[in-house]
């Protein structure tokens, strides 16, 4: 690309004609080059027969995606920064912390195949929310650059933001699900009800994905490309349906061969459904032509299947005498059978004439073979899809038998004009889901929770610096009010008491107690440490949060200046689209609670009233 880039400029900018010439030359051989590059790479990424399962089964193949790569991230040089500069801390106490998500990122670069792959990837995303509140400030980066290729065409990209690193471990989790689901054993119902689970968690992770990011810097996590991916994962849990109704389906009754008809048709609907979007102006270009032709070839392929199985259901059944009830059934069903009736005879009088249900079984297996052979078409001009032998044996074996039930029905005297079979209505018997990522099962531990409650100690709140306040017991006692767990929080100071005289101020949260740790403390625990104080008297460490209504001042003059942005600013906190551009992609933080991860709210202490003593709280 380099030599491509400095092949043009120099192009550009030389006068001499036999330059130019062996410039345009050398640009010919680089660009070609380039090209088969290209499709090679493309060829590698959306490489569909590996994910394939081991079983001698007989399926359609799957479309599964591949992961998206991503460079090794070093976190130890900013968070020992951030926690010297933010914290007040010595950063070398926390180089444990630091490895310990080294190592959680770097095992997340390359999952196993399977359940403990996607918990890992769980795992890092949900570890990612602490990360996210303990070290990013919402108006400033940590200087950590995240590197991702795009799954499909390897294109890098590379942002500072976190929320991009989200978005692409999420983007990871659905694509181990696309995986997991195409390596089923589709032979057995089990392994189909693993699939369709599979593909189901896939279109949530890619529709919360598309939901809860914008403006992404790779194509594969574009609106558009999600949606696809979306589409094509519904798709595949339709197949699925169609393919444990066809397993559980044991006799040839002629409702449940329309039922097979129908299911085959909806298969084929929502296949082309994903080939219009992957014919979108974006799309187009991006989606390897193996998806694409792999879907073209679904959508043949089922339609071909939804005309076949109505052709059996007409020609292979017929009504006794002793049937008469289960014959209004049979009328009820082929009269939904059609978007629109064939034209002569009332379907109910087809229905009870052989001939005329043998004829019209006939232009059913007609178009059947039209569309088998236009799919073993499409399957030819891909060279990936060539390749796939699975997909060679189940077009050509589907074909043979819609071709051998025709000749079955075909006569020698049978000089009639072979009608046109209608088009049959799609329906379903069970309509996919799309079942969101549940973070909740895998439960993580913030790895740096030694800096204390997120509710105070986070990237989002400041404070001043640590004081020492030294406290004597009198008569009165300590003087001070306190209230809360972790950290306990200084909820009123007795006027003329020892705490207003050492300097502790309402508001104040006790973070160490003679020089013991307490961030986590609970409020009985404190106050034991209190009463155990010696006659020389108490040390607290105290840490004070910068006012509230310093904050509100700020921002109201933030407003008062661009009152046009009044709505982005309030925004800002959730990461809604008010965000700077400097951040190419935005993350709704309404959407943090995730991995069973509760947070505080951050609350402001400063607008309470202190001057009651409440039950909660206890005079020392």
């Amino acid at each position: 690309m380099r030599m491509r880039a400095g092949a043009e400029n120099l192009f550009r900018a030389t006068t001499n004609s036999k330059v130019k010439e062996t410039v345009a030359l050398e640009l010919s051989f680089v660009n070609s080059n380039l090209q088969l590059l290209k499709e090679e790479l493309e060829e590698l990424n959306s490489n569909m027969e590996v994910y394939q399962t081991d079983s001698q089964a007989i399926n359609v193949p799957m479309i599964p995606l591949g992961l998206k790569e991503t460079k090794e991230v070093d976190f130890t040089v900013p968070i020992q920064d951030f926690i010297c500069e933010h914290y007040g801390e010595d950063s070398a106490l926390y180089d444990k912390e630091i490895q310990e998500l080294m190592e959680l990122r770097q095992a997340m670069r390359t999952p196993s195949r399977n359940q403990a792959g996607l918990e890992l990837l769980m795992e890092y995303y949900n570890q990612l929310y602490y990360l996210d509140q303990r070290f990013f400030p919402l108006h400033k980066n940590l200087g950590v650059h995240f590197h991702w290729y795009d799954s499909l065409t390897g294109v890098p990209s590379c942002q500072r933001t976190l929320a991009f690193e989200k978005g692409s471990v999420l983007f990871n989790i659905g694509s181990l699900y696309t995986q997991i689901g195409a390596r089923q054993d589709r032979s057995a119902t089990a392994g189909i009800d693993r699939a369709i689970d599979a593909f189901q968690r896939a279109a949530g992770a890619f529709n919360f994905l598309k939901e809860n990011f914008s403006n992404a810097p790779s194509l594969d996590m574009s609106g558009p490309s999600l949606c696809m991916l979306v589409r094509l994962m519904v798709s595949q849990v339709q197949e699925c349906v169609f393919e444990r109704v066809t397993l559980t389906t044991e006799d040839t009754h002629f409702t449940s061969q329309l039922c097979l008809s129908q299911e085959a048709a909806r298969v084929s609907d929502v296949y082309l459904l994903v080939q219009q979007t992957m014919t979108q102006p974006l799309m187009k270009d991006y989606v390897p032509f193996s998806w694409a032709s792999m879907v073209q070839v679904k959508s043949e392929h089922f339609r071909a299947l939804s005309h076949y199985y109505a052709a059996v259901a007409l020609c292979d059944h017929t009504l006794s005498a002793e049937e008469e009830e289960c014959e209004e059934e049979a009328e009820k069903a082929f009269l939904q059978l059609y978007v629109g009736g064939p034209a002569g005879p009332p379907l109910s009088q087809v229905l009870r004439d052989p001939e005329k249900r043998r004829k019209l079984g006939k232009a059913h297996l007609r178009r059947a073979v039209i569309r088998h052979e236009e799919a073993m078409r499409v399957h030819s001009l891909c060279k990936i899809l060539r390749k796939m032998d699975i997909l060679q044996d189940v077009l050509s074996l589907t074909h043979k038998r819609s071709l051998d039930k025709y000749s079955e029905l075909d006569r020698e005297d049978d000089f009639d004009e072979t009608a046109e079979a209608p088009e049959i209505q799609s329906q379903t018997h069970q309509k996919p889901d799309i079942t969101p990522t549940n973070f909740s099962k895998v439960q993580v531990t913030d790895f740096f929770q030694r800096l204390g409650p997120l509710s105070v100690f986070c990237a989002r709140v400041c404070w001043d610096p640590e004081r020492v306040i030294c406290l004597q017991r009198r008569e009165g006692g300590l003087g001070l009010t306190l209230r809360g767990d972790s950290p306990v929080l200084v909820a009123g100071v007795v006027a003329g008491g020892c705490a207003a005289e050492a300097g502790l101020k309402e508001g104040d949260y006790i973070v160490a107690v003679d020089g013991q740790d307490c961030k986590w403390a609970k409020h009985g625990e404190v106050v034991q440490m209190l009463k155990g104080c010696s006659e020389s008297g108490v040390e607290l460490s105290v840490v004070t949060l910068h006012s509230h209504d310093t904050q509100l001042e700020r921002r109201a003059m933030l407003l008062t200046n661009s009152s046009d942005k009044e709505n982005t600013r309030q925004r800002l906190p959730g990461g809604a689209k008010g965000q700077s551009s400097a951040s190419l992609l935005n993350w709704n933080r309404k959407k943090t609670r995730e991995g069973g991860v509760a947070t505080k709210k951050l609350g402001s202490t400063f607008s309470l009233s202190f001057g009651s003593i409440r039950d909660t709280e206890a005079m020392y």
